[in-house]
């Protein structure tokens, strides 16, 4: 991109004029034009809000709690063993720990890829052509069609289960939400498996400007926000909007149908604007003409695999004027739409949206100004480095924020399941064709968090606020119900008994209560809670005096012991949904 000079300012201000006059909005097709409204909702989701006042009263946990909480999907047995051993005090302990998870190639996750081949996954494997030549071509099933998108959902669960690269897990979930692509729309759920290996995985913990460029040159992001259709003969706005107002520079820095040169410098850098207008989402939309797909376009039938493309008949060669700087006519191939996601890149503005958003989903809802501002200089600094979003990760939670924010987030419904499988010790797998794993996916969708199935561009909002309706308590304390009650080929989900029966020798309301709210929270709750959680399980009994039989007899005579069982479930499933099992 250069600078413009006096005569080129001028020159390119009548162009801009002549281009888009003063209605320049309905000059591109906007089919997604759910998406511009949608944003609105998350960007005031994501300001946070206040606290429930049950987040705020928590004890404080222990400091290995409150890391794993924030480091993995859920604590477990193991993992705070692994955890304590990694140093002699808790400083050391969380910094191995965060260099252990950020080296994670060097992590042995072969079980869980053992576990995923087990389970009938079966194109989780196979390359963007072979997902192309299977699940596209010749028009198959729609059962065909969507096998890919749906193992991906449910590899979301045993991946955030029984991974060892729990951070990692946890850092690709987030890219999931920041370049959303609705798994199960049609054009993307064929070839979504290519979306979330090749791209999201692949650079989740490399450098950002290489895996914005690989989202938009993916398929699944050309179909979902139809760039694959933006064309010189008919722009497609979708891709450009989102780009900038989601994927980079966000909506806060979105100023309207402003005159491109009186956008005032950003006064970090003055290089840079201070916002972008609707001119630059247009001029972006032209920068991205011909990033397509080879899907058999009339013009090109045996162009016909799945994979990207640049079409140079179909771009806008002309000069172009973005972010305060012109890109010149009839450049090489891609380089129109490569100099604007430079631009981006390094971009101040960019550095503290993505920044805020990491802090958001690691730290705390409402971001601390100064670690957002130290973060972003790590983003600025590095961005050209391969290892660009390891570094700002490794700044973020090794920051004195992170054991500060106990119970500044809540768990989500996805995160709450997950948690509570790793908790209770829960060897089951989703499996592909098993009426269980229907079932379960079935009720999770009532929750509103199925893995990447959110409708709109922006992503599953990630605040308490966003989460804290009835709807989504009532249908997440269901599935942790049916969790804990749930057999498959009579083997329990959740195996509670066993675990009880190992570990506990005197089945007395009090020693259940402790022994699972340990084992569960990694803590004794407030006197409060405990004591209504014993008073559930004693139900009017003596809580230390009565000893529950072991028994899963149905005989008359036995019943009452039955019963009893079905409490001590039903009293793991109130631990799991509390609010000290719900934060983080």
């Amino acid at each position: 991109m250069d600078t413009l000079s006096s005569a080129q300012r001028a020159r390119m201000q009548q162009l801009l004029r002549q281009r888009y006059g003063t209605h320049a909005r309905g000059a591109v097709a906007m089919r997604h034009s759910a998406s511009a409204a949608a944003a609105a909702p998350a960007a005031s989701m994501h300001t946070g809000g206040p606290l429930p006042a049950s987040m705020v009263t928590l004890p404080v946990a222990p400091f290995a709690v409150r890391a794993l909480g924030h480091l993995t999907y859920g604590a477990t047995a193991a993992s705070f063993a692994e955890f304590n051993a990694l140093g002699s005090n808790d400083t050391t302990r969380l910094a191995n720990f965060v260099e252990w998870q950020l080296d994670w190639t060097n992590i042995d996750d072969s079980a869980l890829d053992a576990r995923l081949t087990g389970a009938g996954y079966s194109t989780l494997g196979k390359s963007l052509t072979q997902l192309w030549t299977d699940h596209v071509l010749g028009d198959p099933d729609w059962d065909v069609r969507m096998r890919p998108a749906w193992e991906v959902q449910r590899a979301a669960f045993v991946r955030a289960v029984h991974s060892k690269r729990q951070l990692r897990e946890l850092v690709v979930n987030f890219w999931h939400d920041h370049f959303n692509v609705t798994a199960t729309e049609g054009d993307a759920g064929p070839v979504y498996v290519h979306f979330d290996r090749d791209v999201l995985r692949q650079h989740a913990l490399g450098n950002f400007r290489t895996l914005v460029e690989e989202v938009a040159r993916s398929t699944a992001m050309l179909y979902y926000l139809d760039n694959a259709d933006n064309t010189r003969a008919g722009p497609n706005e979708n891709f450009a909007r989102e780009l900038l107002e989601l994927h980079t520079l966000g909506a806060e820095h979105y100023l309207g149908f402003a005159d491109p040169f009186q956008i005032p410098p950003c006064p970090e850098d003055p290089a840079y604007p201070s916002g972008y207008c609707d001119i630059d989402v247009y001029e972006t939309a032209s920068a991205f003409t011909g990033w397509t797909v080879k899907d058999g376009h009339w013009e090109f039938p045996t162009d016909d695999d799945g994979t990207f493309v640049y079409r140079q008949t179909w771009h806008d060669a002309g000069p172009k004027f973005v972010l305060g700087r012109l890109l010149n006519p009839e450049q090489p191939a891609l380089k129109d739409g490569r100099d604007i996601l430079d631009r981006l890149a390094s971009h101040p503005y960019v550095a503290r949206s993505i920044c805020t958003k990491l802090i958001r989903r690691f730290v705390s809802d409402k971001p601390d100004p100064a670690l957002v501002a130290s973060a972003a200089a790590v983003f600025r600094q590095h961005w050209q480095a391969s290892d660009q979003i390891e570094r700002v990760l490794r700044h973020i939670l090794l920051s004195p924020a992170l054991p500060g924010s106990w119970g500044y987030k809540r768990r989500r419904p996805f995160e709450t399941m997950v948690a509570a499988m790793r908790a209770l010790g829960t060897d089951w797998t989703l499996r592909m064709g098993n009426d269980k794993s229907d079932e379960f996916m079935w009720r999770m969708d009532y929750t509103g968090h199925t893995p990447y199935e959110w409708p709109a561009p922006n992503g599953y909002p990630d605040t308490a606020s966003a989460w804290s309706g009835s709807n989504s308590h009532a249908m997440t304390w269901k599935m942790l119900n049916w969790l804990t009650e749930t057999t498959d080929a009579g083997v329990p989900l959740a195996p509670i008994l066993q675990t009880t029966r190992a570990n506990v020798a005197s089945w007395t309301a009090s020693n259940l209560v402790d022994f699972w709210c340990r084992r569960l929270l990694g803590y004794l709750p407030t006197a409060t809670r405990r004591q209504q959680l014993v008073a559930f399980m004693a139900q009017n009994g003596s809580a230390t005096g009565y000893v529950i039989a072991d028994t899963d007899t149905w005989s008359a005579n036995d019943l009452k012991q039955h019963y009893n069982q079905q409490r001590l479930r039903s009293m793991v499933s109130l631990i799991l949904m509390s609010p000290e099992f719900l934060s983080r």
